[in-house]
């Protein structure tokens, strides 16, 4: 059903996302944008997904985006900063590396081992989008730009997934305090060693997200035919937040691979983000870096919500998220709406059941009103009576003025 529902998104809109990919190794492709106030286009360099052998490391872009990219208004990170920043959270950037020299995270990273070093930059770029402050004036920056970051590794120096490595990079993430991961690799089936440092990231109350299928460029796409959806790991875990990306014209590029299940969607085709050096910006697409924007809601939310467990933080990018086939994210709205637990309310008292009246009271004020309405009837009746009778002397009815029979007869008196 995924498939088929960006199927034929793609084939309508297929120039908008389909040109994102190029270079020596594999590498993303230019695409011209507006990165200046009079809107005039600029070329971004690509971002490298992995480095061929004969391929020199990722230097610093002297490209700078000064106009806010369309992501910034589909995430509204303008009324999602008046919430919440990710102050006080650190996210773990499990990729290729975060170049410690990067200016957007100075002062808030910190990488483990090797990590440090980011030749191909895919790594970087990640963090930016998560964690990213903008340059002075700057228009690019990251979802929770106070957050902290730990950088670890998933892949070999040349970017080349590694399921071993990414494990070792989940477990130091853990120990360098994440509450948020992102893993940014998407493996073709199981691998045991990976699973179980994951469960333990899960276990330790950490939320994970992770592209729900690989970034590839144009020349790894099979030509007129689209690849059958599979499970990638860990994305294919139950409780690994899974994310797909789209692009600009809601649709992805043409025979990207797809999952058989994603939890989410988020912006991923035509990302503006940063490099492993400089202040320049580079140009990506991919489901990895809609994860991205996924894990810095994520620091958002749990910024915002402390209290909040994983579960409930996942709840809070999960429910309210916009509908779709594939739901999409709705920073604002997992920050803002309310997802109140049942509240159980306590057990009834049993009902107590009043005696029945006694009859002595009932027959009494029937006895007081009888009498009553007796004293109404002789009052009315006085009333009538008295005043007709003292009207005619109290004679009797029909009785002659002055005495006498009614007959008119005089009375005798009695000597």
């Amino acid at each position: 059903m995924i498939g088929r529902m960006f199927g034929d998104r793609s084939r309508r809109a297929a120039a908008g996302t389909a040109g994102a990919v190029l270079a020596a190794g594999v590498m993303l492709s230019l695409t011209s944008l507006p990165a200046h106030a009079d809107d005039e286009p600029v070329t971004l360099p690509p971002l490298a997904l992995e480095l061929a052998d004969d391929v020199a490391c990722t230097e610093a872009s002297d490209t700078t985006a000064e106009s806010r990219p369309w992501t910034w208004r589909a995430l509204q990170l303008t009324r999602a900063r008046q919430l919440s920043s990710g102050e006080g959270v650190t996210v773990g950037v499990v990729g290729t590396g975060v170049g410690t020299d990067v200016p957007a995270l100075s002062g808030r990273l910190t990488a483990v081992g090797e990590a440090g070093v980011d030749c191909v930059g895919h790594g970087s770029f990640a963090a930016g989008l998560i964690a990213g402050a903008a340059a002075e004036d700057g228009a690019v920056a990251g979802v929770a730009p106070a957050a902290e970051v730990v950088a670890a590794r998933a892949t070999t120096e040349r970017g080349a997934p590694d399921a071993a490595t990414a494990a070792a990079g989940v477990r130091a993430a853990v120990e360098g305090g994440a509450s948020v991961i992102w893993l940014g690799v998407a493996l073709r089936g199981q691998h045991d060693g990976l699973t179980e440092a994951v469960d333990e990231a899960l276990a330790a109350d950490v939320v994970v997200v992770a592209p729900a299928a690989p970034d590839v460029s144009p020349e790894q796409l099979p030509a007129g035919e689209e690849l059958p959806p599979r499970d990638y790991w860990p994305a294919a875990m139950p409780q690994v937040l899974s994310v797909l990306d789209f692009g600009p014209q809601d649709v992805r590029a043409d025979g990207a691979p797809l999952p058989l299940a994603a939890d989410l969607a988020a912006p991923g085709g035509d990302v503006v983000g940063i490099g492993p050096e400089g202040q320049g910006h580079f140009l990506g697409t991919g489901p990895s870096l809609a994860a991205a924007h996924v894990a810095g809601a994520a620091a958002l939310v749990r910024s915002h919500a402390p209290e909040l467990d994983r579960e409930e933080v996942v709840e809070r990018l999960l429910r309210p998220a916009y509908p779709d086939v594939v739901p999409r994210l709705d920073v604002v709205a997992s920050l803002t709406s309310f997802l109140g637990r049942p509240v159980a309310l306590p057990e009834p008292e049993p009902a107590v059941v009043p005696p029945p009246a006694p009859a002595e009271p009932a027959t009494r004020a029937l006895w007081t009103a009888g009498v009553g309405v007796a004293v109404v009837l002789v009052v009315g009746a006085l009333i009538a009576v008295v005043p007709r009778g003292k009207a005619r002397g109290w004679r009797p009815a029909g009785a002659p003025a002055g005495g006498g029979l009614p007959d008119g007869r005089a009375l005798a008196r009695r000597p």
